[in-house]
């Protein structure tokens, strides 16, 4: 067996460990993201979306801080974040959150 394969099985955050598995289960919410990305943005929970957010902001501080560090789990909680955050902004846009506002004239 090569090496750098039997290092990666043997590592603490290898395959072998749920510090692997965890992060490789929360593509899902990745992958579900992105399939949502062309329905109807009045669909979008506002609530879950900054939910999400939140999580996946928290997730990837830990994953910087745990050791030995998970750069897995980091870059699968940077990726969710990215997708909530565009899911969000779609979301704000439907509901006129993010529109420009006139100021309104002083008499």
């Amino acid at each position: 067996m090569p090496t750098a394969l039997k290092a990666f099985l043997n590592s603490p955050v290898g395959p072998r460990t749920t510090h692997f598995w965890g992060p490789v289960s929360n593509w899902g919410f990745i992958l579900a993201g992105m399939a949502n990305m062309n329905k109807p943005p009045e669909l979008i929970s506002g609530h879950m979306t900054a939910v999400m957010c939140v999580y996946s902001g928290l997730f990837m501080r830990f994953a910087w801080v745990v050791r030995p560090r998970n750069y897995f789990l980091m870059a699968t909680h940077a990726s969710n974040e990215s997708v909530q955050l565009y899911q969000l902004s779609r979301y704000a846009r439907a509901q006129g959150y993010l529109e420009k506002k006139e100021p309104e004239a002083q008499h």
